[in-house]
């Protein structure tokens, strides 16, 4: 895309062509080298036994393993994550699609592809094909992209995508699916229409579901929620106060860095049950990797209001920052929120450019329960991307001074 673009800072260039078979060596030696090293890890045998096999509970102290092999235990973790959600859509298991896995194995481009969702998944994947030359349309069922975050935040993304050459369709409700001669047809109604979009491919990207269904959960007396996942609370403790979940099968978070915490919470309180470890969501983190980035932190301005929390807001836009305005990415905002009362930094958001780096700023200033005026005391280099979130925080600190 920087090619692409390159005739706006006076280089003169054009792309021959894209080798998305190169492209994809290149994802698949990265993912290798990562896994292989973690797989050592864990089969290297100085510190544990790794088991290979399918395993479910036969009782709250008893699991068994594929080949018939029965371990019991004082304690367990269960960490055995999502998969990709069944399509509800009968016709569109008779018409075929494909799924975030598949997409990530595909050895060539198809020439178009309807993406049927609007989350993380959907729109990475949507920004990613359309910049490799694949004609792509979204069709999201919620009434904007991204649900999870601030709408401020989603029709960032949808206008940068539009001008881009996506066709985006929000507030659908899906009909069903056909084949025709020109490929796979997918029907939704949009604005009291329906329309009829034909592709090459689907991808289906509706989400992901904890992969619990095999546990054998009811045995062990483990209780979940409709969905599958495992209900845990503030110490990874399941319904059975032995036995420890983390990560996606548990977590209503759908990210590493919390799977982590959370895990890491299991096993102190595992090993030693005087421990006082707990999971801390306050400083959750989400960032969707398109182009802008889309990251956030703590609280939302949409939980917020839901939740009738008191708080300030204030923003900044990237298209009045001086280094932004340089780099020519001048989509997004900065936006913080803090307490009225004594000025504790309750959550940020960051659309923009490098918006995942940018945001840990907050997330340091959260972690040490910094005020917004303390945050906004920092001294930050000029000209950087950083120094953007001294403007809003300059902003509340003055609205909440006395």
């Amino acid at each position: 895309q920087l090619v692409r673009e390159s005739g706006k800072f006076g280089i003169r260039s054009t792309i021959e062509e894209i080798d998305f078979a190169a492209s994809m060596r290149r994802k698949e030696w990265l993912i290798d080298d990562f896994a292989g090293y973690r797989r050592g890890q864990l089969e290297a045998g100085d510190r544990f036994e790794l088991f290979r096999s399918y395993g479910s509970f036969l009782d709250s102290q008893r699991v068994i393993l594929q080949s018939g092999e029965t371990f019991e235990a004082k304690g367990f973790v269960i960490a055995t994550g999502s998969k990709v959600a069944e399509t509800p859509i009968a016709d569109l298991r008779e018409v075929g699609y494909i799924t975030s896995d598949d997409a990530l194995k595909l050895e060539s481009l198809p020439q178009s592809l309807i993406i049927l969702g609007g989350g993380v998944i959907a729109v990475e994947f949507a920004q990613f094909f359309s910049r490799m030359g694949v004609e792509v349309t979204l069709v999201q069922r919620s009434p904007q992209l991204l649900k999870e975050f601030d709408r401020d935040a989603a029709e960032v993304v949808k206008s940068v995508f539009e001008r881009e050459g996506i066709r985006v369709y929000v507030g659908t409700s899906i009909e069903g699916a056909h084949l025709t001669n020109g490929g796979k047809a997918v029907q939704f109604e949009h604005e009291g229409t329906t329309h009829t979009v034909v592709s090459e491919e689907i991808l289906f990207a509706l989400g992901r579901t904890p992969n619990t269904a095999q546990l054998g959960l009811n045995n062990a007396g483990v209780e979940t929620e409709p969905s599958g996942r495992i209900r845990i609370n503030e110490r990874a403790q399941t319904s059975q106060s032995h036995i420890y979940a983390a990560g996606d099968c548990a977590s209503p978070y759908e990210v590493v860095h919390l799977a982590i915490h959370q895990a890491e919470v299991a096993a102190k309180n595992l090993i030693d049950p005087q421990s006082s470890a707990e999971v801390d969501y306050r400083l959750r983190m989400s960032v969707v990797f398109t182009e802008p980035q889309v990251a956030s932190v703590g609280l939302s301005e949409k939980e917020a209001r839901e939740h009738e929390i008191p708080h300030v807001v204030a923003s900044y836009p990237f298209s009045d920052h001086g280094k932004s305005m340089i780099l020519d990415a001048n989509d997004g905002f900065v936006k913080i929120l803090a307490s009225p009362v004594d000025g504790a930094i309750l959550g940020a958001c960051c659309v923009g450019p490098h918006g995942g780096e940018l945001l840990h700023e907050v997330v340091v200033a959260m972690a040490a329960k910094m005020s917004v005026g303390q945050f906004a005391a920092v001294p930050h280099y000029h000209p950087t991307l950083a120094e953007i979130w001294t403007y809003p925080a300059e902003e509340l600190a003055d609205e909440i001074s006395p």
